[in-house]
């Protein structure tokens, strides 16, 4: 599990978080309603707001807290590696973008252009970036002389721009988005794969260690891989109402993009020989993936890992013990944010003690520390965990351990609920109308023999909107024909309907 600790606690400058809007807490149903709920969590646990253009949102400081988090873990995992970060231009040229057709056909229908700056009109158009293999793969190609340059490892964190996003929500799905895009470049064909596969693993790790989200790892069909890509390998999360979200991606690229932009290097022999590449990224999908996993209909659920305050503490007085009640709340404060907690003590005078408990429920604080007279007379603390409201009175000496503990166990309840999940949702089908009523009746993946041919995968999409979210890396041949035409099966196949 990722570290808890690194943040201060915030006190006595507090954002009000007592309008009436947050009063009337959650009113849509997960289970009836997702989509109403989802956009309703998002809004008043404070998240995003929707943007003035359609398809765009204003992601709030809590948010925005939950992407450094991924950003700050990945990014260490990255370095670890022999990755640096650079930053390339917003804007790529239009003849940049169009050496691209050399490979694929491009991002025409996602691209937003820029055709005028200030009063003048642009001599050449300028695309905001979909995607920015078109910007780095030129500028590897000069800095990349010699097999000493070799392997060659950039990554940027950025935003990038696709304009055909039509049925937005909020970081599942909007027209622009964050997210960090790795390039590298390498010797051969090995070396190459060795990289997309540790990428992938690093993106497993991100979901499972720190989001408390178990994947599945696998590769995308050829259909469905990215264009010019030798082999497209994903991770996988299933969400409660039976969706799949495409987590992150490595991409092997071959010599594909290497060759159309002239990425070469002169090997020991003095040879000049044509690089291998790989492309790999994760966006803020992964905080649409947090939310909807481990979110209930009293608002927002977090990992410790990630929760802007991992522990709350709520004071209870009466007017006649209020200082000692403060004093002895403040003091376990202390003890926590010196132990490197993130830890807010909610001593407002105006919001009753019930109200704060509802509140800090829907903004999805893991761990609640009551504390009343009866907790600073018997040297004590009442710890509530948010998933599901267990409670444990425990001794005010040793806080710092027990609150990890209770940390550790929250995660572990929020990890075992998602595994349970997906455990539960995948099931095996072995015709056409096996894997139609079963995602149409239970949703999750259905595992059936395919034959490769995207046509069987169309006959399913066409009637139920459900596709081939991934194929295994490898080790799991299919035993019979092919669910959907009967013919050969080459491969095994895991349909589900997705974000």
């Amino acid at each position: 599990m990722a570290e808890y600790r690194g943040f201060k606690r915030v006190v006595g400058n507090r954002e009000d978080m007592s309008n009436g809007e947050q009063e009337l807490g959650i009113t849509e149903s997960k289970e009836h309603s997702p989509g109403e709920w989802y956009a309703e969590v998002v809004r008043k646990a404070k998240l995003a707001d929707y943007a003035p253009m359609g398809g765009f949102i204003v992601t709030r400081p809590r948010g925005y807290a939950l992407w450094e988090v991924i950003q700050s873990y990945l990014d260490g995992r990255f370095k670890e590696t022999g990755v640096q970060n650079a930053y390339f231009p917003l804007f790529i040229p239009e003849s940049y973008l169009e050496r691209e057709k050399d490979v694929v056909e491009g991002f025409d229908p996602e691209v937003a252009w820029v055709t005028q700056g200030g009063h003048e009109e642009l001599e050449e158009r300028l695309a905001v970036r979909p995607t920015s293999e078109s910007i780095i793969a030129p500028f590897l190609s000069q800095w990349i002389r010699s097999h000493r340059d070799l392997p060659m490892r950039v990554n940027q964190w950025c935003s990038v721009v696709r304009w055909e996003a039509t049925e937005t929500k909020p970081f599942f799905r909007t027209k622009e988005f964050l997210w960090q895009e790795g390039h590298t470049a390498h010797r051969d064909h090995d070396d190459a794969w060795d990289e997309t596969m540790t990428r992938l693993k690093q993106y497993e790790e991100v979901y499972e260690d720190v989001l408390a989200i178990p994947v599945m790892r696998g590769r995308k069909p050829e259909h469905d891989k990215f264009p010019g890509a030798d082999t497209t390998t994903t991770v996988e999360a299933l969400m409660p109402d039976g969706k799949s979200v495409q987590g992150g991606t490595s991409h092997h690229l071959g010599q594909s993009f290497a060759e159309a932009f002239d990425i070469t290097f002169v090997d020991e022999d003095e040879e000049e020989t044509v690089a291998h590449t790989t492309s790999w990224g994760l966006s803020w999908r992964a905080i649409g993936a947090l939310i909807m996993t481990h979110s209930d209909d009293q608002g927002l659920v977090l990992p410790p890992t990630v929760a802007p305050e991992q522990v709350v503490i709520v004071p209870i007085w009466q007017e006649e013990n209020r200082e000692e009640v403060l004093e002895y709340s403040e003091g376990i404060a202390d003890d926590l944010e010196e132990a490197g907690f993130r830890v807010e003590l909610d001593d407002r005078d105006e919001r009753n003690p019930g109200f704060k408990f509802n509140e800090w429920e829907l903004l999805g604080t893991p761990l609640r520390l009551e504390i009343g007279p009866h907790e600073v007379e018997d040297g004590e603390v009442t710890a509530v965990h948010r998933p599901d409201g267990e409670n444990h009175v425990e001794k005010r000496d040793g806080i710092v351990a027990t609150v990890e503990e209770h940390l550790d166990t929250v995660y572990a309840k929020l990890y075992a609920a998602a595994e349970e999940n997906l455990e539960e949702n995948v099931r095996e089908a072995d015709s056409r109308e096996e894997i139609l009523g079963t995602i149409g009746q239970f949703g999750g993946y259905v595992r059936a023999p395919w034959c490769g041919d995207e046509d069987c995968e169309t006959a399913i999409k066409d009637e139920i909107a459900a596709e081939i979210v991934m194929v295994p890396m490898e080790g799991e041949e299919p035993d019979d024909d092919c669910a959907v035409c009967g013919e050969d099966a080459e491969e095994t196949a895991y349909f589900a309907k997705s974000y």
